[in-house]
């Protein structure tokens, strides 16, 4: 039986962390290089608000979002830049498999987050596999089990890490970035998915 979500380890994740299901790598870009990467992000994507519905009304999605991709296959999609196709390089051996686009988050202080949810999007399958990159101020990913929430999970995802979400997580898990109490700086987080 998995344990509950218990003190950070000095790793930056909760102790029993189910790695069948969850990969942390902290440092996959270093400090410099993720400090100039993220000043980009921030400056030169077209970052836009998007609205959500619930109950009957619409809310504005705290934080901000960019898709881009395999532009010429999937509409929507903005091409990629060498920045992120670097990246993309970088992550697709970890993850075992090629990624056509990624979706960008911009969390502008502690006030900005997304709530539970699990990406089970029809345009990526039934068991997506997401690899994440962050940048910028650490965040604590949630993970809580659909069946029984008493079974939850954090990682602290810090400044250049990399985080796998397995194949199996989205149909029996959901994932959050809570609001935070204190102040934060800027984070941009990268998505990357298979679109089918």
């Amino acid at each position: 039986m998995m344990e509950q979500l218990g003190l950070f380890a000095e790793a930056g994740q909760s102790k029993g962390l189910p790695v069948d299901l969850l990969e942390y790598r902290p440092g996959l870009i270093g400090v410099t290089e993720g400090d100039a990467l993220l000043a980009r992000l921030i400056r030169d994507t077209p970052w836009r608000q998007t609205k959500q519905k619930m109950w009957d009304k619409e809310y504005l999605t705290p934080r901000l979002t960019c898709w881009y991709g395999d532009a010429e296959r999937i509409a929507g999609m903005l091409p990629w830049t060498p920045e992120l196709l670097a990246i993309r390089k970088l992550v697709e051996p970890m993850a075992g498999i090629g990624f056509n686009s990624v979706l960008l988050n911009y969390y502008r202080d502690g006030n900005d987050s997304v709530a539970w949810h699990s990406d089970k999007e029809s345009i990526m399958g039934s068991q997506p596999v997401i690899a994440s990159v962050s940048f910028g101020a650490v965040r604590s990913f949630d993970i809580r089990n659909k069946a029984d929430h008493a079974l939850r999970y954090s990682v602290r995802l810090e400044h250049g890490s990399f985080l796998l979400m397995k194949s199996g997580l989205q149909e029996h898990w959901e994932h959050r970035i809570a609001k935070s109490v204190k102040p934060l700086k800027a984070r941009v987080n990268l998505t990357f998915r298979l679109v089918i």
